[in-house]
Protein backbone atom coordinates (compact mmCIF):
# COMPACT_ATOMS: atom_id res chain seq x y z
CA UNK A 1 0.00 0.00 0.00
CA UNK A 2 1.32 3.45 -0.97
CA UNK A 3 1.22 5.65 2.13
CA UNK A 4 2.82 8.70 0.55
CA UNK A 5 0.63 11.77 0.84
CA UNK A 6 -1.29 12.74 -2.29
CA UNK A 7 -2.49 16.14 -3.39
CA UNK A 8 -5.92 15.44 -1.89
CA UNK A 9 -4.26 14.40 1.41
CA UNK A 10 -2.44 17.72 1.56
CA UNK A 11 -5.66 19.57 0.77
CA UNK A 12 -7.29 17.74 3.66
CA UNK A 13 -4.32 18.73 5.86
CA UNK A 14 -4.82 22.41 5.02
CA UNK A 15 -8.55 22.16 5.76
CA UNK A 16 -8.05 20.36 9.06
CA UNK A 17 -5.13 22.52 10.21
CA UNK A 18 -7.09 25.70 9.53
CA UNK A 19 -10.08 24.42 11.52
CA UNK A 20 -7.92 23.27 14.46
CA UNK A 21 -5.98 26.55 14.57
CA UNK A 22 -9.27 28.38 14.91
CA UNK A 23 -11.20 26.05 17.23
CA UNK A 24 -8.59 24.71 19.67
CA UNK A 25 -7.81 28.12 21.25
CA UNK A 26 -11.52 28.96 21.38
CA UNK A 27 -12.28 25.78 23.30
CA UNK A 28 -10.06 26.89 26.17
CA UNK A 29 -8.06 25.03 28.76
CA UNK A 30 -9.17 21.73 30.27
CA UNK A 31 -10.78 22.10 33.73
CA UNK A 32 -9.14 20.85 36.93
CA UNK A 33 -8.72 17.07 36.96
CA UNK A 34 -11.24 16.66 39.78
CA UNK A 35 -13.86 19.02 38.33
CA UNK A 36 -15.90 16.18 36.88
CA UNK A 37 -18.85 18.25 35.72
CA UNK A 38 -16.47 20.63 33.95
CA UNK A 39 -14.41 17.81 32.40
CA UNK A 40 -17.47 16.06 31.01
CA UNK A 41 -18.74 19.28 29.47
CA UNK A 42 -15.31 20.14 28.06
CA UNK A 43 -14.72 16.72 26.50
CA UNK A 44 -18.21 16.03 25.19
CA UNK A 45 -18.70 19.52 23.74
CA UNK A 46 -15.38 19.21 21.89
CA UNK A 47 -16.55 15.89 20.46
CA UNK A 48 -19.74 17.58 19.27
CA UNK A 49 -17.65 20.28 17.54
CA UNK A 50 -15.64 17.60 15.76
CA UNK A 51 -18.86 15.91 14.66
CA UNK A 52 -20.48 19.11 13.40
CA UNK A 53 -17.32 19.95 11.43
CA UNK A 54 -17.14 16.47 9.87
CA UNK A 55 -13.97 15.38 11.69
CA UNK A 56 -15.45 12.93 14.22
CA UNK A 57 -14.94 9.22 13.71
CA UNK A 58 -12.17 9.83 11.21
CA UNK A 59 -11.97 6.13 10.31
CA UNK A 60 -15.60 5.22 11.04
CA UNK A 61 -17.86 4.28 8.11
CA UNK A 62 -20.14 7.04 6.87
CA UNK A 63 -23.18 4.92 7.71
CA UNK A 64 -22.24 5.36 11.38
CA UNK A 65 -21.63 9.10 11.12
CA UNK A 66 -17.88 8.90 10.51
CA UNK A 67 -15.74 10.44 7.81
CA UNK A 68 -14.56 7.09 6.39
CA UNK A 69 -11.21 8.67 5.60
CA UNK A 70 -8.57 6.88 3.60
CA UNK A 71 -5.58 5.41 5.42
CA UNK A 72 -3.35 8.32 4.40
CA UNK A 73 -5.99 10.85 5.49
CA UNK A 74 -6.20 9.14 8.89
CA UNK A 75 -2.45 9.56 9.31
CA UNK A 76 -2.71 13.22 8.35
CA UNK A 77 -5.46 13.58 10.94
CA UNK A 78 -3.35 12.06 13.73
CA UNK A 79 -0.38 14.25 12.81
CA UNK A 80 -2.33 17.49 12.69
CA UNK A 81 -4.38 16.70 15.77
CA UNK A 82 -1.21 16.15 17.80
CA UNK A 83 0.48 19.18 16.26
CA UNK A 84 -2.42 21.43 17.30
CA UNK A 85 -2.41 19.96 20.82
CA UNK A 86 -6.14 19.49 20.42
CA UNK A 87 -8.15 18.16 23.38
CA UNK A 88 -7.73 14.45 24.05
CA UNK A 89 -10.87 12.31 23.85
CA UNK A 90 -10.88 12.29 27.68
CA UNK A 91 -14.04 10.85 29.18
CA UNK A 92 -15.15 9.74 25.69
CA UNK A 93 -12.21 7.40 25.13
CA UNK A 94 -13.84 4.01 25.87
CA UNK A 95 -16.87 4.65 23.68
CA UNK A 96 -14.98 6.26 20.81
CA UNK A 97 -11.81 4.21 20.69
CA UNK A 98 -12.98 0.67 21.37
CA UNK A 99 -16.57 0.36 22.65
CA UNK A 100 -18.16 1.96 19.58
CA UNK A 101 -15.84 0.22 17.10
CA UNK A 102 -16.63 -3.13 18.77
CA UNK A 103 -20.36 -2.51 18.35
CA UNK A 104 -19.80 -1.66 14.67
CA UNK A 105 -18.10 -5.03 14.12
CA UNK A 106 -19.95 -7.30 16.55
CA UNK A 107 -23.16 -5.55 17.64
CA UNK A 108 -26.70 -6.11 16.40
CA UNK A 109 -28.48 -3.54 14.23
CA UNK A 110 -30.51 -2.49 17.26
CA UNK A 111 -27.43 -2.04 19.43
CA UNK A 112 -25.66 0.00 16.77
CA UNK A 113 -28.68 2.24 16.25
CA UNK A 114 -29.12 2.77 19.99
CA UNK A 115 -25.52 3.72 20.80
CA UNK A 116 -23.23 4.59 17.91
CA UNK A 117 -24.89 7.90 16.87
CA UNK A 118 -24.76 9.10 20.49
CA UNK A 119 -21.18 7.97 21.02
CA UNK A 120 -19.85 9.80 17.97
CA UNK A 121 -21.74 12.98 18.91
CA UNK A 122 -20.40 12.92 22.48
CA UNK A 123 -23.83 12.26 23.97
CA UNK A 124 -22.89 8.94 25.64
CA UNK A 125 -19.93 8.38 27.95
CA UNK A 126 -18.75 4.78 28.39
CA UNK A 127 -16.49 2.98 30.81
CA UNK A 128 -14.84 -0.45 30.68
CA UNK A 129 -15.73 -3.20 33.16
CA UNK A 130 -13.03 -5.73 32.36
CA UNK A 131 -10.38 -5.95 35.12
CA UNK A 132 -11.07 -7.44 38.53
CA UNK A 133 -8.95 -7.63 41.73
CA UNK A 134 -7.93 -11.19 40.81
CA UNK A 135 -8.20 -10.88 37.00
CA UNK A 136 -6.08 -8.14 35.52
CA UNK A 137 -3.41 -9.34 33.12
CA UNK A 138 -5.02 -12.79 33.34
CA UNK A 139 -8.34 -11.31 32.24
CA UNK A 140 -9.95 -14.67 31.41
CA UNK A 141 -9.80 -15.51 35.12
CA UNK A 142 -12.65 -13.07 35.79
CA UNK A 143 -15.26 -14.16 38.34
CA UNK A 144 -18.12 -11.69 37.92
CA UNK A 145 -21.19 -13.92 37.38
CA UNK A 146 -24.21 -13.38 35.17
CA UNK A 147 -27.09 -15.82 35.60
CA UNK A 148 -30.15 -15.91 33.36
CA UNK A 149 -33.47 -15.00 34.94
CA UNK A 150 -36.21 -14.52 32.39
CA UNK A 151 -35.19 -11.79 29.95
CA UNK A 152 -32.33 -10.58 32.16
CA UNK A 153 -28.89 -11.53 33.37
CA UNK A 154 -28.52 -11.11 37.12
CA UNK A 155 -24.96 -9.88 37.62
CA UNK A 156 -22.86 -10.11 40.79
CA UNK A 157 -19.20 -9.23 41.06
CA UNK A 158 -16.50 -6.62 41.50
CA UNK A 159 -14.65 -4.63 38.82
CA UNK A 160 -11.60 -2.40 39.33
CA UNK A 161 -9.61 0.28 37.44
CA UNK A 162 -12.81 1.37 35.72
CA UNK A 163 -11.95 4.71 34.13
CA UNK A 164 -14.62 7.43 34.36
CA UNK A 165 -17.19 5.08 35.88
CA UNK A 166 -18.62 7.92 37.99
CA UNK A 167 -19.64 9.92 34.89
CA UNK A 168 -20.50 7.11 32.45
CA UNK A 169 -23.93 6.16 31.12
CA UNK A 170 -22.86 2.72 29.86
CA UNK A 171 -20.23 0.09 30.57
CA UNK A 172 -18.70 -2.58 28.31
CA UNK A 173 -18.90 -5.39 30.84
CA UNK A 174 -17.30 -8.83 30.83
CA UNK A 175 -19.13 -11.50 32.82
CA UNK A 176 -18.94 -15.25 33.29
CA UNK A 177 -22.14 -16.81 31.97
CA UNK A 178 -21.03 -20.46 32.21
CA UNK A 179 -18.89 -21.24 35.28
CA UNK A 180 -18.43 -24.84 34.15
CA UNK A 181 -17.00 -24.00 30.72
CA UNK A 182 -13.30 -23.79 29.97
CA UNK A 183 -11.61 -20.65 31.24
CA UNK A 184 -11.93 -18.69 28.00
CA UNK A 185 -15.20 -20.29 26.94
CA UNK A 186 -17.76 -19.16 29.50
CA UNK A 187 -17.48 -15.37 29.09
CA UNK A 188 -20.00 -12.91 27.60
CA UNK A 189 -19.72 -9.20 26.62
CA UNK A 190 -22.60 -7.01 27.84
CA UNK A 191 -23.68 -3.39 27.46
CA UNK A 192 -24.62 -2.36 31.01
CA UNK A 193 -26.48 0.90 31.75
CA UNK A 194 -24.71 2.53 34.70
CA UNK A 195 -27.92 3.75 36.34
CA UNK A 196 -29.26 0.26 37.13
CA UNK A 197 -30.06 -0.64 40.77
CA UNK A 198 -27.31 -2.58 42.53
CA UNK A 199 -24.33 -0.68 41.07
CA UNK A 200 -21.99 0.97 43.59
CA UNK A 201 -19.07 3.11 42.40
CA UNK A 202 -16.10 3.92 44.65
CA UNK A 203 -13.45 6.29 43.18
CA UNK A 204 -9.79 5.30 43.61
CA UNK A 205 -7.57 8.38 44.18
CA UNK A 206 -4.08 8.01 42.70
CA UNK A 207 -0.68 9.37 43.75
CA UNK A 208 -1.09 12.03 41.06
CA UNK A 209 -4.11 13.40 42.90
CA UNK A 210 -6.77 12.40 40.38
CA UNK A 211 -9.68 9.99 40.65
CA UNK A 212 -10.15 8.79 37.07
CA UNK A 213 -10.28 5.17 38.25
CA UNK A 214 -13.00 3.54 40.31
CA UNK A 215 -14.03 0.24 41.77
CA UNK A 216 -17.48 -0.94 40.70
CA UNK A 217 -19.46 -3.35 42.89
CA UNK A 218 -22.35 -5.23 41.29
CA UNK A 219 -25.07 -6.79 43.44
CA UNK A 220 -28.03 -8.45 41.71
CA UNK A 221 -27.83 -6.02 38.79
CA UNK A 222 -30.37 -6.96 36.13
CA UNK A 223 -28.97 -6.44 32.62
CA UNK A 224 -31.28 -7.30 29.70
CA UNK A 225 -30.16 -10.31 27.67
CA UNK A 226 -30.76 -8.13 24.61
CA UNK A 227 -27.72 -6.11 25.73
CA UNK A 228 -25.35 -9.01 25.07
CA UNK A 229 -22.95 -8.36 22.18
CA UNK A 230 -22.27 -11.55 20.25
CA UNK A 231 -23.39 -15.01 21.30
CA UNK A 232 -23.52 -16.19 24.90
CA UNK A 233 -20.15 -17.57 26.03
CA UNK A 234 -18.45 -16.10 22.93
CA UNK A 235 -17.35 -13.00 24.83
CA UNK A 236 -13.65 -13.82 24.82
CA UNK A 237 -13.53 -13.58 21.03
CA UNK A 238 -15.46 -10.28 21.14
CA UNK A 239 -13.11 -9.06 23.86
CA UNK A 240 -10.10 -9.67 21.65
CA UNK A 241 -11.71 -7.47 19.00
CA UNK A 242 -12.11 -4.75 21.63
CA UNK A 243 -8.50 -5.11 22.81
CA UNK A 244 -7.12 -4.87 19.28
CA UNK A 245 -8.85 -1.52 18.84
CA UNK A 246 -7.55 -0.41 22.23
CA UNK A 247 -3.94 -1.36 21.42
CA UNK A 248 -3.74 -0.73 17.70
CA UNK A 249 -5.05 2.74 16.86
CA UNK A 250 -6.23 4.27 20.14
CA UNK A 251 -2.76 5.67 20.93
CA UNK A 252 -1.99 6.92 17.41
CA UNK A 253 -2.18 10.67 18.09
CA UNK A 254 -0.29 10.21 21.38
CA UNK A 255 2.50 8.44 19.51
CA UNK A 256 2.85 11.36 17.14
CA UNK A 257 2.79 13.74 20.10
CA UNK A 258 5.82 11.88 21.45
CA UNK A 259 7.68 13.20 18.40
CA UNK A 260 6.93 16.73 19.57
CA UNK A 261 8.01 15.90 23.09
CA UNK A 262 11.38 14.70 21.83
CA UNK A 263 11.84 17.92 19.83
CA UNK A 264 10.97 19.89 22.96
CA UNK A 265 13.55 17.88 24.92
CA UNK A 266 16.24 19.01 22.46
CA UNK A 267 15.33 22.67 22.91
CA UNK A 268 15.26 22.39 26.70
CA UNK A 269 18.66 20.66 26.69
CA UNK A 270 20.09 23.55 24.66
CA UNK A 271 18.77 26.08 27.21
CA UNK A 272 20.04 24.33 30.37
CA UNK A 273 23.63 24.95 31.44
CA UNK A 274 25.81 22.22 32.90
CA UNK A 275 29.31 23.27 34.05
CA UNK A 276 29.53 26.26 31.69
CA UNK A 277 28.14 24.29 28.74
CA UNK A 278 24.65 23.46 27.59
CA UNK A 279 23.29 20.03 28.38
CA UNK A 280 22.96 19.47 24.63
CA UNK A 281 26.75 19.48 24.25
CA UNK A 282 26.85 16.13 26.04
CA UNK A 283 27.65 13.61 23.28
CA UNK A 284 26.01 10.77 25.21
CA UNK A 285 22.75 12.71 25.42
CA UNK A 286 22.80 13.50 21.70
CA UNK A 287 23.43 9.83 20.96
CA UNK A 288 20.43 8.81 23.09
CA UNK A 289 18.19 11.37 21.42
CA UNK A 290 19.33 10.19 18.00
CA UNK A 291 18.44 6.63 18.88
CA UNK A 292 15.04 7.81 20.17
CA UNK A 293 14.36 9.60 16.89
CA UNK A 294 15.15 6.47 14.91
CA UNK A 295 12.89 4.42 17.16
CA UNK A 296 10.08 6.97 16.81
CA UNK A 297 10.36 6.77 13.03
CA UNK A 298 10.08 2.98 13.28
CA UNK A 299 7.13 3.25 15.66
CA UNK A 300 5.25 5.58 13.31
CA UNK A 301 5.81 3.09 10.48
CA UNK A 302 4.26 0.41 12.71
CA UNK A 303 1.28 2.71 13.34
CA UNK A 304 0.87 3.13 9.58
CA UNK A 305 0.81 -0.65 9.17
CA UNK A 306 -1.77 -1.05 11.95
CA UNK A 307 -3.98 1.68 10.49
CA UNK A 308 -3.69 0.10 7.04
CA UNK A 309 -4.68 -3.34 8.38
CA UNK A 310 -7.64 -1.81 10.19
CA UNK A 311 -8.70 -0.09 6.98
CA UNK A 312 -8.62 -3.37 5.05
CA UNK A 313 -10.29 -5.68 7.60
CA UNK A 314 -12.16 -3.34 9.95
CA UNK A 315 -10.08 -4.54 12.92
CA UNK A 316 -6.40 -3.82 13.73
CA UNK A 317 -4.13 -6.83 13.24
CA UNK A 318 -2.22 -8.79 15.86
CA UNK A 319 0.65 -6.37 15.33
CA UNK A 320 -1.32 -3.98 17.54
CA UNK A 321 0.30 -5.68 20.52
CA UNK A 322 3.75 -4.88 19.13
CA UNK A 323 2.73 -1.26 18.58
CA UNK A 324 1.43 -0.93 22.13
CA UNK A 325 4.51 -2.58 23.69
CA UNK A 326 6.95 -0.51 21.62
CA UNK A 327 5.09 2.73 22.42
CA UNK A 328 4.99 1.94 26.15
CA UNK A 329 8.70 1.31 26.52
CA UNK A 330 9.82 4.13 24.24
CA UNK A 331 7.62 6.65 26.06
CA UNK A 332 9.07 5.63 29.40
CA UNK A 333 12.65 5.87 28.10
CA UNK A 334 12.14 9.31 26.53
CA UNK A 335 10.53 10.73 29.66
CA UNK A 336 13.21 9.24 31.91
CA UNK A 337 15.91 11.05 29.91
CA UNK A 338 13.79 14.22 29.87
CA UNK A 339 13.57 14.10 33.66
CA UNK A 340 17.34 13.63 33.86
CA UNK A 341 17.97 16.65 31.61
CA UNK A 342 15.73 18.92 33.66
CA UNK A 343 17.42 17.76 36.85
CA UNK A 344 16.13 18.53 40.33
CA UNK A 345 13.38 20.76 38.95
CA UNK A 346 11.78 17.60 37.57
CA UNK A 347 10.80 16.66 41.12
CA UNK A 348 8.58 19.73 41.48
CA UNK A 349 4.93 19.74 40.46
CA UNK A 350 4.94 23.50 39.84
CA UNK A 351 6.63 25.38 36.99
CA UNK A 352 10.22 26.51 37.72
CA UNK A 353 12.16 29.00 35.55
CA UNK A 354 9.85 28.48 32.58
CA UNK A 355 10.84 24.82 32.37
CA UNK A 356 8.16 22.27 31.36
CA UNK A 357 8.94 20.28 34.51
CA UNK A 358 5.35 20.13 35.78
CA UNK A 359 4.09 18.61 32.53
CA UNK A 360 7.08 16.28 32.16
CA UNK A 361 6.75 14.96 35.71
CA UNK A 362 3.04 14.36 35.22
CA UNK A 363 3.66 12.50 31.95
CA UNK A 364 6.55 10.49 33.46
CA UNK A 365 4.44 9.34 36.40
CA UNK A 366 1.53 8.53 34.13
CA UNK A 367 3.78 6.58 31.75
CA UNK A 368 4.31 3.97 34.45
CA UNK A 369 0.69 2.92 34.05
CA UNK A 370 1.23 2.21 30.36
CA UNK A 371 2.95 -1.04 31.34
CA UNK A 372 -0.44 -2.24 32.59
CA UNK A 373 -3.06 -0.26 30.62
CA UNK A 374 -4.68 -2.06 27.65
CA UNK A 375 -2.95 -5.28 28.69
CA UNK A 376 0.36 -5.54 30.54
CA UNK A 377 3.67 -5.61 28.71
CA UNK A 378 4.10 -9.27 29.70
CA UNK A 379 0.79 -10.14 28.04
CA UNK A 380 1.80 -8.26 24.88
CA UNK A 381 5.03 -10.27 24.74
CA UNK A 382 3.07 -13.51 25.06
CA UNK A 383 0.77 -12.48 22.21
CA UNK A 384 3.70 -11.49 20.02
CA UNK A 385 5.59 -14.73 20.70
CA UNK A 386 2.63 -17.10 20.35
CA UNK A 387 0.35 -15.52 17.76
CA UNK A 388 2.79 -13.59 15.58
CA UNK A 389 6.08 -15.52 15.83
CA UNK A 390 4.41 -18.92 16.27
CA UNK A 391 6.30 -19.97 19.39
CA UNK A 392 4.72 -22.74 21.51
CA UNK A 393 2.27 -21.64 24.18
CA UNK A 394 2.93 -21.91 27.89
CA UNK A 395 1.55 -25.09 29.35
Amino acid sequence: MDLRYSKSDEEFRVELRGWLEQEVPKHGVSPDQNDWEGRVEYDTSWQRKLFDAGFAGINWPKEFGGREASVSEQLVYYEEYARARAPYVGVNFVGLLHGGPTLMVEGSDEQRAAHIPKIIRGEEVWCQGFSEPTAGSDLAALKTRAERDGDDYVVNGHKIWTSYAQVSQFCELLVRTDPDAKKHGGISWLVMPMDLPGIEIRPLPTLQGDSDFSEVFLEDVRVPIANRVGKENDGWRVTNVTLRFERGTAFASEMYRLQERLAQLKQVAKSITRWDASAWEDKALRREVGHFQAELDSLWSMVKLSVAQSGETGVPGLGASAVKLYYTELTQKVLEVYMRVIGRAALARVTIDDLPNEEVLDKALNSLSLSIAAGSSQIQRNIISERILGFPKDR
